[in-house]
């Protein structure tokens, strides 16, 4: 017989501003960028399995091995943090893309954490949640916080949470190709092979954000850089080309999250279907910036 379980939206994420500062000796490289969760999400159901079965179960896409997917992973984390659970069973209703910068894998692994919080009778907390989330990748610690939109640095593990921005519509602009993380990173180390290692004043410029340039949507669209779109668009000219027909269409903010290859743009009102059929070969996906973190339902 199965135990209690949940059912949780897993968010996905925007990058409204993406830095890459420096590659560590480790390999690792340290950000700067701004989060902002949207209303596009992965449908994930979180049942405790008193026998110790251990089961991930996937609609909507073939994610490779059980053992490597994130949803699978952040179990286990949890497990080797508390103790607990034994056994789960997972159902993952993937709707968000792989390879696309929206932090799909990301907000699925941050879900179950919050999902097993939730369930447990001993829960750890947000602040030893997001010492887990560290342990699984850069986007975890933001999609496992209670907030909409942060500022956050390093390896995306110390944060600011700020006020959300006023909600407007998206679209999702997601090209016939995947970008992998570490692909994009090897690019921008090629294409930049002098600015490895991040100088003294580059450091100091991650204190010259303050709260005045992240109130508005238009103060955020003058700070907004990402430094993946060059190295990923002269890679694919399709990055550039959409991001034009981006602005072209109506968009006040417009931009590539992670390291692609989802383009996004940002609009007081989405344009009419004729207008974007300018995006050809593209998967078109209408969303809005979300308002609130979806909180975990108990169904069992």
């Amino acid at each position: 017989m199965s135990g209690p379980a949940v059912r949780i939206q897993a968010q996905a994420k925007l990058n409204l501003h993406l830095r890459i500062l420096t590659k560590e000796d480790s390999g690792f490289h340290s950000i700067e960028t701004i989060f902002h969760r949207i209303d596009y999400a992965d449908e994930l159901k979180v049942c405790i399995e008193p026998y110790g079965q251990k089961t991930l179960d996937v609609r909507g896409a073939n994610l490779g091995p059980v053992e490597s997917n994130l949803a699978y992973r952040a179990v286990l984390a949890y497990s080797d943090a508390c103790g607990w659970p034994s056994g789960f069973t997972i159902e993952l209703d993937k709707k968000i893309p792989a390879g696309a910068g929206l932090g799909g894998g990301s907000a699925d692994a941050a879900a179950v954490l919050r999902a097993l919080d939730s369930l447990n009778r001993q829960p750890v907390g947000e602040r030893r949640l997001l010492e887990i989330a560290a342990s699984l990748g850069a986007d975890v610690p933001f999609l496992v916080s209670s907030e909409v939109m942060a500022l956050a640095w390093g390896r995306g593990e110390r944060m600011l949470g700020l006020v959300p921005l006023p909600q407007r519509d998206v679209l999702l602009v997601t090209p016939d190709f995947e970008i992998s993380t570490a692909d994009a990173y090897s690019w921008l180390d090629a294409d930049r092979p002098s600015e490895g290692r991040m100088t003294e004043h580059s450091a100091s410029d991650l204190l010259l954000i303050s709260d005045e340039m992240l109130g508005s949507w238009k103060s955020v669209g003058e700070l907004n850089r990402n430094d993946f779109i060059a190295p990923v668009a002269d890679r694919f000219p399709q990055v550039r080309t959409h991001l034009e027909n981006l602005r072209g269409t109506g968009s006040f903010f417009c931009s590539m999250t992670g390291s692609g290859s989802t383009l996004f743009g940002v609009y007081e009102a989405l344009p009419e279907p004729p207008a974007l059929r300018v995006f050809e070969g593209a998967h078109l996906t209408p969303t809005r910036t979300a308002i609130s973190v979806v909180q975990p339902v108990r169904i069992g």
